[in-house]
């Protein structure tokens, strides 16, 4: 639809650049198209990769011998080096430069690919996701950032945003068709895919992207980094190990408390340190907050959806990896056809009234397959497809919707801190959510590994969980909006951040 080295925050004085409501006033170029086609097939790999693994997850436990426990590792692995590296990822390109931090980590991506689908151990197939998962961590909030820097604020960004979720919903759609037939031939192939299309990037990139300058000052923010990452593993590894351990276990609890010392040290770090790696004045401005809060709903519940819903179908049910990906397809397809037009929906009504239009939309089709979705012959059109096409229209609203807000008004130096963030939000939120559900799961299962549940109640908690993070969303979304205080002092970076309006 997805470990903390840190840079500096680069503090600009300069003023916000213009934004241009019309993208006739920026030629597009034949070498702009060439840049943007690079950026997108970036975001395709991101989605074709979480599509197709998906998919191949029991077919990977059936082989290699792992747990639910184990497997969702396989996701939260390559979600945890996303997401924990993320800001790093978005600040290293302003510091260091966008192109050659887009390139390095591109190189890496396509390497932990290959790695991927030749090992033969779990725990060494977990490890090249995590490192995937950072790689990715670099090239998401940078082609991100690359992608609002050469393309002017309004609609020209807006129409760019649009067209590079398309390539995102298509890579997602796409891996679920592909994850299911290669998985049918071979799980390994889901990670061998990728590798071609990754050293094509590559090589584009290298010719078509224009190099950029570096920030003039900086530093790295190690202490920041180190504390953020220890404190987000630590938590998440407390979450999964509960059941198991046993939640009011000594371990347990002395395990949540140091995370939640981490996680605490990292934030007094940030306040005192030169260099934050996160300035948390751009958390005040109210809008980017709601974007953040609204990407966690909306990632955080559909990973776990979906991982149960992998789970549940072939495990539990039966079916095949291809049936399942046909399954989710129409979810991909709404994406891909209707993000094109998104841009003009920015121009009418705004941001925030698409994303409040995908909470309500992903809210009622968690509600429906927990309504319908637990007989024990599910009839696809009545009891699946309208839980699958609510997802779809969530994303397709939802994805550029938040993008948008969470970079509208954010000056050139400070994108891929703003685009890092976002995704940040995402991603952590995500893996933590996972975890608990994972947890709520496995505590359900009548099995030694929590694989191959008899009935519909294993999955029920964590689908109730998944639900009420959903509905959150919207309440959140919903909350009247805080202006910023007229006599406030203007924010050196941030001088406005636009409200959505309606015509």
């Amino acid at each position: 639809m997805h470990v903390h080295v840190a840079s500096s925050l680069v503090t600009a004085t300069a003023t916000p650049p213009t934004s241009v409501p019309d993208e006739r006033d920026q030629r597009w170029t034949p070498r702009l198209w060439g840049v943007l086609a690079v950026l997108c097939l970036v975001m395709f790999l991101d989605g074709l990769d979480v599509s197709m693994v998906g998919i191949a997850l029991p077919s990977i436990g059936t082989e290699l011998g792992l747990s639910t426990t184990s497997l969702q590792w396989i996701v939260n692995g390559y979600v945890l080096g996303y997401g924990a590296l993320l800001l790093l990822g978005g600040r290293t390109a302003d510091l260091l430069g966008r192109r050659r931090v887009f390139l390095i980590a591109l190189a890496v991506f396509a390497a932990a690919s290959l790695v991927g689908g030749l090992v033969d151990d779990g725990t060494l197939l977990i490890i090249t996701r995590f490192v995937k998962g950072v790689a990715a961590a670099f090239t998401a909030p940078t082609a991100l950032s690359i992608l609002t820097t050469t393309f002017r604020e309004g609609h020209a960004r807006n129409k760019a945003l649009s067209i590079f979720a398309v390539f995102g919903a298509s890579g997602y759609s796409s891996g679920l068709i592909l994850g299911g037939l290669l998985t049918s031939a071979g799980w390994r192939w889901n990670f061998l895919m990728p590798v071609p299309l990754a050293i094509l990037a590559l090589i584009a990139g290298i010719a078509l992207i224009p190099r950029d300058r570096p920030a003039d000052t900086g530093g790295h923010d190690l202490a920041g980094a180190t504390t953020l990452t220890a404190g987000m593993l630590l938590a998440v590894y407390s979450v999964v190990s509960a059941p198991e351990r046993g939640w009011a276990d000594p371990v347990t609890v002395a395990l949540f408390v140091l995370a939640i010392a981490l996680l605490a040290a990292f934030v007094v770090i940030e306040q005192r340190v030169a260099h934050p790696l996160v300035r948390f004045g751009i958390l005040r401005i109210g809008p980017i907050v709601r974007a953040n809060l609204a990407m966690i709903a909306l990632f955080g519940s559909y990973l776990s959806f979906q991982f149960m819903l992998t789970i549940y179908f072939q495990a539990a049910l039966g079916w095949s990896p291809l049936r399942m990906a046909l399954a989710l397809l129409p979810a991909g397809l709404i994406v891909a056809f209707g993000s094109p037009y998104m841009s003009r929906v920015f121009d009418r009504y705004g941001t925030q009234r698409p994303i409040v239009a995908a909470m309500v939309a992903l809210s009622a089709a968690y509600v429906w397959f927990l309504a319908f979705g637990g007989d024990a012959t599910p009839s696809y059109v009545t009891d699946i497809l309208p839980s699958v096409v609510g997802i779809g229209l969530g994303f397709m609203l939802a994805f550029s919707s938040i993008m948008s807000q969470a970079t509208a008004g954010v000056h050139d130096s400070e994108q891929g801190l703003a685009a890092g963030l976002v995704q940040t939000s995402g991603q952590i939120g995500g893996a933590v959510l996972l975890a608990a559900t994972t947890a709520l799961v496995t505590a359900g299962s009548h099995t030694a590994d929590g694989m191959g549940a008899a009935t519909f109640d294993q999955f029920r908690p964590g689908l109730t969980l998944v639900t009420g993070v959903a509905v959150a969303g919207l309440v959140v979304m919903l909350a009247p909006s805080r202006r910023r205080r007229r006599d406030a002092e203007p924010d050196p970076v941030v001088d406005e951040v636009l409200e959505p309006v309606a015509p």
